[in-house]
């Protein structure tokens, strides 16, 4: 079957399936967490507008992440609600993979370029009914708690994208792992090439963060008695995994099965290194640093002023898309927002590390910053806990009962794609705060970037890359990562409240032209660095025809 309505573009010829367990397409296909799909998704866009020949290879999950919404008490509520998407393609073919001794049907379905703009998109499902109650499950809710569950989502994944591909007679020259949920692969080219050499050459890897939720490690009986392993015997796991002990971590399964990994930032490049040099048996790790696509994600009125240089189109268009914003703050909490008032927006996943409360941490200080008057603030909070981490809904409610208390703050739910763009485009400080080396990249401030909100950020992920302060970009001094969590959060709380209130806000309201001035240079610099074109572009020359 031709999967692509394009034809390639020389330079990517090779032919690239490409797994995820997530992928923002579009926000009507949901399908997608956070950071990892919304990459996903970027990768996808640009790999289309330069017509490389690559194929996306994800699930179709039947409730997706979670929907977001409001109990009455207005703190959040999590609900789960069956989606049916009429424009994806059911391609005729099923897959069986083994997943605990009993065969699981899989159904593939195509979302076709030309929907949405997007490489074409294999999704699997297992929830068709040839299988019982139990299999239709595994692909119910992305990332599902039950440890059994995630392990077969896996399995699904990665054995199963990879029967699907079969079955429509896709010749693939490289597999790439987009995290390491899909590594199963590796044990079903295995089974077909008898040689870890061999299977080397054909797959490529991607790691996301040096966080341990993004590190699974599972009992490496328990694997096998799922078939995560197919039908390999654990004996011979053992041998070509160099691996002795029960614990199998998946990303050091994944940096011993490929040719090459890359971490996604140069900081993060380094961070890796060091957690993984004692790694026996694993690839090279370099960085190929994440990106975002400019053309899914800029205001193209914003880009058209500052192309032409009118300051004052790109001011004026900034204030309407502050007040598209505001309508949607007024429709969630009856709170009516200022355009001319400066707006700080902090959203993304509910994470201890990427601390969410940081700017709230000395209560009495931010206080005075949202009650001062003659430089008044605004501030938004947005953001998806994970639905059963307990500690980070108590992070998110805990910020709507403050929000109670000051009409100039809002926290916002259904943190999705379209969500995401109102906030890029009508903030003017994405402000960004994890502790030191523990942020991969954190792209989310890139397309803040592009649409003329300020990144003020710790020194971390993609920022040092980018960010000349006071110019294109606001950093937070770097402290010391070494000490402990409360000297941390103090020192970076001060550092912090003392950018915004002596060089932010008298910025914004005293020197106008000037802060026009950082938002021209922030858009103008992130581009094409931060752009995916460049970043698909580096997978082929470093990654795909990197013949190691």
């Amino acid at each position: 079957m031709i999967l692509h309505d394009y034809k390639f573009d020389p330079r990517y010829s090779t032919s690239v399936a490409y797994f995820s367990m997530e992928f923002a397409i579009h926000q009507a296909l949901k399908i997608y967490s956070g950071g990892l799909g919304f990459l996903a998704g970027s990768h996808m866009r640009s790999a289309y507008s330069l017509k490389q020949n690559v194929v996306g290879i994800g699930i179709l999950w039947s409730y997706g992440y979670y929907d977001q919404s409001r109990n009455e008490d207005r703190y959040l509520k999590i609900e789960f609600i069956r989606k049916h998407y009429y424009f994806l393609e059911d391609l005729g073919i099923q897959a069986t993979v083994n997943i605990h001794s009993q065969d699981v049907h899989i159904k593939a379905y195509y979302l076709p370029p030309n929907i949405f703009g997007s490489a074409p998109l294999i999704l699997l499902s297992t929830d068709i009914e040839e299988n019982d109650f139990l299999a239709r499950t595994i692909t119910h809710k992305l990332y599902d708690a039950h440890e059994e569950t995630r392990i077969s989502q896996e399995i699904v994944l990665g054995i199963g994208g990879i029967k699907v591909l079969e079955a429509l007679k896709q010749k693939i020259d490289i597999y790439h792992m987009n995290e390491g949920h899909s590594l199963p692969l590796v044990y079903e080219l295995y089974s077909k090439y008898l040689d870890m050499d061999e299977v080397k050459k054909r797959v490529v890897f991607t790691t996301h963060t040096p966080e341990d939720a993004g590190n699974e490690e599972h009992n490496i009986y328990l694997l096998h008695k799922f078939g995560f392993f197919n039908a390999l015997s654990l004996e011979t796991v053992r041998k070509i995994m160099m691996i002795d002990d029960d614990i199998f971590n998946l990303t050091i399964g994944a940096l011993r099965s490929v040719k090459i990994t890359n971490a996604v930032s140069k900081i993060h490049g380094k961070v890796a290194n060091n957690m993984w040099l004692q790694c026996e048996g694993c690839s090279e790790i370099t960085f190929i640093t994440n990106a975002q696509s400019r053309r899914f994600w800029s205001d193209k009125a914003m880009v058209t002023a500052l192309d032409e240089h009118e300051d004052y189109a790109l001011t004026g268009r900034k204030k309407h898309l502050k007040r598209i914003l505001f309508n949607e703050v007024a429709d969630q909490t009856g709170k009516m927002f200022d355009p001319d008032v400066l707006t700080i927006v902090w959203a993304r996943r509910f994470a201890e590390y990427k601390r969410p409360g940081l700017l709230k941490h000395d209560f009495e200080r931010f206080k005075k910053l949202m009650e001062n008057k003659e430089k008044p603030v605004q501030v938004i909070w947005a953001g998806k806990p994970y639905p059963f981490d307990m500690n980070a809904i108590n992070s998110f409610n805990e910020l709507i009962h403050i929000s109670h208390s000051f009409k100039n703050m809002a926290v916002l739910v259904g943190y999705e794609l379209d969500l995401s763009a109102k906030l890029k485009q009508g903030s003017d400080i994405w402000l960004n705060t994890p502790r030191i080396s523990r942020e991969a990249s954190g792209t989310s401030g890139m397309t803040a970037s592009m649409n003329g909100s300020i990144h003020l950020s710790t020194e971390d992920g993609w920022h040092p890359e980018f960010a000349k302060h006071g110019c294109n970009a606001f950093t937070i001094p770097v402290t010391d990562n070494t000490a402990s969590h409360e000297v941390q959060d103090f020192e970076d709380n001060k550092n912090l409240m003392d950018i915004l209130e002596n060089e932010i806000l008298p910025m914004y309201y005293d020197k106008p032209e000037q802060w026009t001035q950082i938002m021209k240079t922030a858009m103008s610099d992130v581009i094409p660095a931060f752009d995916s074109g460049r970043m698909v572009h580096e997978y082929y020359t470093r990654m795909y025809n990197n013949d190691q």
